[in-house]
């Protein structure tokens, strides 16, 4: 629903960036950067590690810190942070879901679930160190 009293303006094209919130930074390193393997392509210590996924940045944040604010002046961003599971979905193809559903499960995190939506597209979903909700879905589920 747009509201027409407002200067016009074009819609975000894309998602550059995503956050999910973990307790134990180390832990999520392990996890995002081992199990999943994800290119890790910055970390302050205690307060984030950022991953590149395709085209996307995945932000991994302690909330404490975050919620602290900014220590450079330079970079004045607001504070945030979230506590609580979040959600997160990552795309993939159907064999690659059999291939991440035996690795996570090696790896100790077992697939809570794994369906087809009623389009036809699969969905499997695990969790992360921290709990919070992760899944792996073929693209056609947003985009025919």
């Amino acid at each position: 629903m747009s509201d027409d009293s407002l200067p016009a303006a074009p819609p975000p094209a894309a998602i550059l960036e995503a956050a999910l919130y973990v307790d134990d930074l180390d832990t999520a390193a392990r996890f995002y950067g081992g199990v999943l393997g994800l290119e890790e392509i910055a970390r302050v210590e205690g307060r984030h590690i950022f991953y590149r996924t395709g085209d996307t940045v995945l932000l991994v944040f302690n909330p404490d810190a975050t919620a602290q604010g900014p220590s450079n002046p330079r970079l004045p961003v607001p504070p945030h942070g979230a506590h609580g599971p979040g959600h997160l979905c990552f795309t993939a193809s159907r064999a690659e879901m059999d291939a991440w559903s035996a690795r996570l499960d090696a790896a100790g995190h077992p697939i809570e679930a794994d369906f087809d939506w009623p389009n036809g597209a699969r969905s499997i979903y695990f969790r992360d160190p921290a709990g919070n909700s992760l899944e792996m879905a073929e693209r056609r589920l947003w985009f025919g």
